[in-house]
């Protein structure tokens, strides 16, 4: 395996021997995508499942909208 040349920036006091190579690679190659939302409506999301969630039943309202009417037409 190469040897890493000297990186500059990073300080003598980092330790990685304890790190796992590649430990989130394969998560890091399916893509992600990263939202930030505004303060006020973030208070009311602790965390990433309460938003899924919220997005989740948005997600179901919006194509109950988007069905078509099945109504039954009086040739009006």
């Amino acid at each position: 395996m190469k040897k890493m040349q000297k990186d500059p920036d990073m300080l003598e006091e980092y330790d990685f021997s304890k790190g796992i190579r590649g430990k989130y690679a394969k998560k890091y190659s399916e893509g992600t995508n990263v939202v930030i939302i505004d303060p006020d409506v973030a208070k009311f999301f602790p965390d990433h499942d309460s938003v899924n969630q919220a997005l989740r039943s948005l997600t179901e309202i919006i194509k109950k909208q988007k069905r078509p009417l099945n109504r039954v037409r009086d040739g009006n």
